[in-house]
């Protein structure tokens, strides 16, 4: 009897030690959507995005938040699926693929590689495409303020 007692507290650590995990996800389920809202995450660390955006407004936006975050652009050119942009940052080679779906809207896919082969930073993919975002809502909304100040009343 005395052998049991720890074999059923250990077995019961074990089977609820996944519980912690499960409530803390569903806690923390709602907590920072803004501008993540429809970013998708792979399990490799690969990060995509689909814009409301022509594919040359989306490259354009993107180049001003490799800017703003201090990252050199070493590639900007046409590949097989649209167009390529790369940059670095810190022994990180940035990795943007852009793929037009329509005349206005364009995928985004943003691998952020470490150096190690298998390695990917998934929080700074994340952050170039809530960059790119925000200077695309910027623009958008520039845009749409101009054409009112236009309109007569």
């Amino acid at each position: 009897m005395n052998r049991i007692g720890p074999v059923v507290v250990v077995s019961l650590a074990l089977a609820l030690q996944g519980c912690a995990t499960v409530a803390l996800t569903l806690a923390t389920a709602g907590v920072g959507i803004g501008m993540e809202a429809g970013v998708e995450h792979t399990l490799n660390g690969i990060v995509y995005k689909t814009f409301t955006a022509s594919t040359n407004e989306l490259r354009f936006a993107t180049l001003k938040s490799f800017d703003r975050l201090g990252m050199p652009v070493t590639n900007d050119g046409k590949s097989e699926d649209g167009w390529k942009l790369t940059a670095t940052a810190s022994n990180r080679t940035i990795d943007v693929d852009f793929q037009s779906l329509t005349e206005q809207t364009t995928r985004m896919r943003v691998v952020a590689n470490t150096g190690a082969i298998f390695f990917k930073d998934a929080s700074t993919a994340t952050e170039i495409i809530n960059q790119t975002a925000q200077i695309l809502a910027d623009q958008q909304n520039a845009a749409k303020a101009k054409t009112k100040r236009k309109e007569p009343t």
